[in-house]
């Protein structure tokens, strides 16, 4: 079985930064994809960042420049610092990772989620 649990989230003041931890835990062989997701009131979850274990990165239109994704792979573990927060930022926070264990391939699996709140 695999955990991801982030950490990080919190109330800030726009134009404010934030840094989201994600640590993902158990019989993890390896993980290609970690991803970072958000859910806003009444709104579909949404991509804004991915991070390949070979360090290539993707970012919504919405938060590039502003937020930046990084991981360690040693440590399955991955952060999300975001900069110049906005407050339609405000939103809960996932993270996603794509685990190989000995079980399955590249299976998805969730954190728990964390508040991000930016106020105006």
């Amino acid at each position: 079985q695999v955990q991801l649990v982030e950490s990080g989230g919190g109330l800030v003041q726009s134009g404010g930064s934030l840094t989201l931890s994600c640590v993902a835990s158990g019989n993890i062989r390896s993980i290609y994809v970690m991803s970072w997701h958000r859910q806003a009131p009444g709104q579909q979850r949404e991509v804004i960042a991915t991070m390949t274990n070979g360090g290539s990165t993707h970012y919504r239109d919405s938060v590039k420049g502003r937020f930046i994704i990084s991981r360690d792979n040693a440590q399955n573990t991955a952060w999300l610092q975001m900069n110049e927060l906005r407050p339609n930022d405000t939103a809960v926070y996932y993270c996603n990772a794509q685990v190989t264990t000995l079980q399955a391939l590249w299976e998805d699996y969730w954190g728990q989620g964390t508040q991000v709140t930016v106020s105006s």
